[in-house]
């Protein structure tokens, strides 16, 4: 069997906050549900996403998530970073919703998370097989990035960090991408707040 396609069904607070997110992004609405039960489908391009309302579901405690393969990246990423700038000023990097911006991992990049209203943590990934890291650098933006990005661990994700910019040497490739992921966890953490017992 071929052309199997699998829709991720996603939950959120409010198809009401769900909807104008994605429609931001360029997505269009292919159905929508308000009763019996809230729900909402979703699609750009041939990335389709559908969502279910749940009363007192807490985004913030959200484990929902799905990996989205795209051809590139990079345009993906700068398609829903202008919709974003356009309609808040800025890339929201913090806080939920955010989007990740794409990180070198295993010497190239290979995506980015948007996460939405409803704290569902939609992976945008590249096909294929990723080479390896050649530095130690570049190792640890890969550590790091999978703490940051994929757990959303940013604490820990700069201790990575700042121990390998500390040891690595002023000439490493990875440096100015690892210097800039630094910067944006510092952006992240403070916006965050401190946490229980800091």
């Amino acid at each position: 069997m071929a052309n199997e396609q699998t829709i991720p069904l996603l939950p959120c607070p409010s198809i009401d906050e769900i909807q104008p997110f994605y429609e931001m992004l360029g997505f269009e609405v292919t159905y929508r549900q308000t009763r019996p039960n809230p729900y909402v489908a979703l699609r750009r391009e041939d990335m389709n996403l559908h969502f279910f309302g749940m009363d007192g579901y807490d985004p913030e405690q959200s484990y929902s998530t799905c990996v989205v393969i795209v051809p590139d990246i990079n345009e993906l990423f700068e398609a829903f970073a202008a919709a974003m700038r356009a309609v808040h000023g800025k890339l929201l990097v913090s806080g939920i919703p955010r989007m990740t911006r794409p990180r070198l991992r295993n010497d190239r990049y290979t995506g980015f998370t948007v996460v939405d209203p409803g704290g569902n943590w939609i992976r945008i990934s590249a096909p294929g097989k990723e080479p390896e890291a050649r530095t130690k650098l570049a190792k640890a933006m890969e550590d790091a990035a999978r703490q940051g990005d994929a757990r959303g661990d940013e604490r820990q994700a700069l201790k990575i960090l700042q121990g390998a910019l500390k040891r690595a040497d002023a000439d490493d490739p990875a440096r100015a991408a690892a210097e800039q992921y630094r910067d944006e966890l510092v952006e992240r953490i403070s916006a965050s707040g401190p946490r229980p017992g800091d």
